[in-house]
Order: C-alpha cells, then sequence, then structure tokens
C-alpha cells in the first residue's frame, strides 16, 4: 500500500455484512448465531494482530528495493531510471490486479486470497536477493507486486464481513498501521542491511521479516464466518466499473490520487541517489532512516477528516498541495537539515490529500463502491510507477532540479482538477445549474 499508508478505508471486493446473519442463516446453524467480532469478544484481538501482521509483511516486500536503489545501480552498472523499474514493475502490477483479484476474493474467500497472496508474495521476496541481473530483478518484483495485490483487494473486505460495525474503523485502523509501518520498516530493514552486507542482504532481511510475518497470519487468522460465495459475472462487474469510469467527479478524485502519488513516488524513488552523492555522502542505513518521516504522514492522514470539516474537502487539498510544494522547494537546498524538513512537509501533504481524496471515493460512489476504491486504488499505485521511473529519469538527466520539477507539474495537475471541480460546483449550485438538474 505506499509507499504504503492510507486516511479512510479502502474496500475492494466488499461485499455488504449482515448482524445478525438472515433468517435462512439462522435457521440453518446449531446454536445461537455467530456475532461479528469486536473488542472483548473472542478472535478479535488475533483477527487484528493477523492483519497487522499481513499489512506489515506486503507493504515491506512492496516498497523494499526503493531505498536500495544507488546501491542496485552501482551492483549492476545501471542508471537510476532503469534501477527505479524494480519499484515501478511492484507497483504498476500491483494496480494491475487489484481489480481482478478482488473480484476472484468473491468466489473464491477472502482467507483463500489473503493466504495465498501472501505465500507467493513472500516465497518471491527470498528469490529476490539472488536474481542474477537486473532483468530478472525486475520481473521477479512484478510477480511480487501482482501477488500483493490480493491483500488490500480481500482484507478490507473481510474485515467489513467479519467485524461488527461500530468496531470497524478501529479494525480498519490496525490494518492501515500495518501498512505504514511496513512501509516505513521495510526501507529502514533494507538500509541497515545493505549498509552492513550490500543490497542482496538488505532485501534477504526483508524477506526474513515478510516470513516471520507471513507465518504469524496464517497461524492467527480466525476462520471467515460470514463470507458467502459469490459467483463471477464479468458483464456486470464492467458495467459497474464503465459507469464508474463515466462519472466525471470520481475521475477528478482518481486524477488527483494519481498526480500526488506521482509527487510521492518520484520523491521518495530519487531521494536516495542525492544523499549518497556529494556533497552528503550518506550511508545506506542513515538515508534508510530517512523514511522514519513516514510517521508525520500517519499522523496528517489521521487529521484529515478534522481539516476537511474546517475547510472543506476542497480546501483541504488546496492546503495539501501547498504544504507539498512548498516542502519540494525547500528540498532544493543544500542543507541536510532543510532537505529533511522539505520531506516532512512533502510527506504531511501527501498522506493528507490522499486521505481526502481516497475518503471522496467512497462517498461519491453511491453504487459500486467496491470497485469504485479498487479503481482509485488502481490510478493511485499507477501514479506511484509513473513518478518513480519519470523522477528518476529526470534526475539522470539533469539532477534533483529536474526530479523537482515533475513533482511541481504533477502538483499544478492537482490544483488545475480541484480548480476545475470547485467551478463545476458553483455552476450547479446556480439557478440555471438547479434548473437543469431538476430537468
Amino acid at each position: 500500500m505506499p509507499p504504503a499508508h492510507t486516511g479512510a478505508p479502502v474496500i475492494p471486493g466488499a461485499s455488504t455484512p449482515s448482524f445478525p446473519p438472515t433468517p435462512a442463516q439462522d435457521s440453518a446453524a446449531q446454536g445461537p448465531a455467530p456475532q461479528g467480532r469486536e473488542p472483548g469478544r473472542p478472535g478479535y484481538r488475533r483477527m487484528s494482530l493477523a492483519l497487522f501482521a499481513a499489512g506489515l509483511a506486503t507493504f515491506a516486500l512492496l516498497y523494499s528495493t526503493q531505498a536500495l536503489l544507488p546501491a542496485i545501480s552501482a551492483g549492476f552498472g545501471v542508471t537510476a531510471g532503469q534501477a527505479s523499474w524494480t519499484v515501478s514493475a511492484a507497483t504498476g502490477a500491483l494496480a494491475l490486479f487489484v481489480l481482478p483479484l478482488s473480484a476472484l476474493s468473491e468466489r473464491f474467500g477472502r482467507t483463500r486470497m489473503m493466504t495465498w497472496s501472501m505465500v507467493v508474495a513472500v516465497g518471491v521476496g527470498l528469490l529476490v536477493p539472488f536474481a542474477p541481473n537486473l532483468e530478472w530483478l525486475v520481473a521477479l518484483r512484478a510477480v511480487q507486486g501482482a501477488a500483493i495485490a490480493g491483500i488490500p483487494a480481500s482484507a478490507m473486505a473481510y474485515l467489513a464481513e467479519e467485524v461488527e460495525p461500530k468496531a470497524l474503523v478501529g479494525a480498519i485502523g490496525l490494518f492501515v498501521a500495518g501498512n505504514s509501518v511496513g512501509g516505513m520498516s521495510g526501507r529502514l530493514v533494507t538500509g541497515w542491511g545493505a549498509q552492513l552486507g550490500g543490497w542482496r542482504v538488505g532485501l534477504l532481511s526483508v524477506g526474513l521479516v515478510a516470513l516471520v510475518c507471513a507465518a504469524a497470519f496464517v497461524v492467527l487468522l480466525p476462520r471467515a464466518r460470514f463470507f458467502r460465495p459469490a459467483s463471477l459475472k464479468p458483464r456486470a462487474v464492467g458495467r459497474t466499473v464503465a459507469g464508474h469510469l463515466r462519472d466525471p467527479l470520481l475521475l477528478r478524485l482518481y486524477g488527483i490520487g494519481a498526480l500526488f502519488m506521482t509527487v510521492f513516488g518520484a520523491v521518495y524513488t530519487v531521494i536516495g541517489y542525492r544523499l549518497v552523492d556529494e556533497p552528503f555522502s550518506l550511508g545506506q542505513g542513515v538515508i534508510g532512516s530517512i523514511f522514519l518521516v513516514y510517521l508525520v504522514g500517519t499522523a496528517s492522514s489521521a487529521a484529515a477528516g478534522q481539516l476537511v470539516a474546517r475547510t472543506g474537502r476542497r480546501g483541504a487539498l488546496y492546503l495539501a498541495v501547498t504544504t507539498t510544494a512548498l516542502g519540494l522547494l525547500l528540498s532544493l537546498s543544500d542543507s541536510l537539515v532543510a532537505i529533511v524538513l522539505g520531506l516532512v512537509l512533502i510527506t504531511a501533504g501527501f498522506f493528507a490529500g490522499h486521505a481526502v481524496a481516497s475518503a471522496a471515493v467512497s462517498r461519491t460512489a453511491r453504487t459500486g463502491r467496491a470497485q469504485a476504491s479498487a479503481l482509485y486504488q488502481s490510478a493511485y499505485y499507477f501514479g506511484s510507477s509513473a513518478g518513480g521511473t519519470l523522477g528518476a529519469l529526470a534526475y539522470h538527466s539533469a539532477g534533483w532540479a529536474a526530479t523537482v520539477g515533475i513533482a511541481l507539474i504533477a502538483v499544478l495537475g492537482v490544483v488545475s482538477i480541484t480548480l476545475y471541480g470547485s467551478r463545476v460546483a458553483r455552476a450547479e449550485r446556480s439557478p440555471l445549474g438547479r434548473a437543469a438538474a431538476a430537468r
């Protein structure tokens, strides 16, 4: 997930939970009907720990090569743009597979999908350190990203079905926390592992951490009690997806998510190259520790709801892009302190904007919310792939200023979309707009 943290739940493939079960289910049951899980009831803690472990493992794996790109470039003798494909291939494959895997989880079950996704992702993760060349490394990372797509495609749906509605936000919060901690810790583990024994040791270290988390997930996760298999109906899914892609507001939100992630992908894919070069010459472990600023994003996404309540959705987006742009400009300095402060502002602005946009998708979609959220995730991770690749190419051609230029163009895109949305909203509130809507 992105780097891996979100401010609002994204529930690909979720079906509507039933609490209590339907009469047919109740009559078929022996004894009292099962209740949804919540704090204090059996299995809730095991479920929460299992999904925290899943989130940590998968997002540690997803961005495991990002902090190691300078070392990978040196090891294979390739450019920053070529090495960046080890990140872009994983996030791009996730973007491609999250929607189809969300549909498969409706037929074959959430727990089965999550388990097999974990097994494949971790298994590939243990092979990645032994890739003989860049081509093999990129191919293995693409397979890994496709496997990881089965986790967000199923975990949120599992929680929506198994947890009492009043406890759902807390349960989802723990899973999202696992995403955020995984995205951060994966970079830390690989960075310090690489400093001690090279980039292959760094990747093997995060693979072993993910293996332990996967084992904990399999042991702890309670069986699903409310899942009911649904038949796969590609035409129905296709009609729903087509309807979302014709919705102007959803398209704007998808664009905002993709552009915000373009900024984030460009900055965090390339920042390691800048810090390993003169005048900083930092080691891989120190560079990996830079990702501790992710904790700022955790706080800013949590505060996004209050921000929207005070300023409105578009006001919150304007504040998020302004914060991000200021961080980008500050990062142009040759002062390490200024660069770190710039990363703090970029991270805070990105996570706040992402939280606002992803929450708006769930509110906007009247039907097919699962597919609407999956489409947002696809756009989001395509943005990550595009930002990482374009940012690295720009850095290789003209340095950090060029990478910042790519990111600022994406920021201007968010501003343009938001301004257009404000103009549309004003038109709809006008007397002529209300009359047209009434007709």
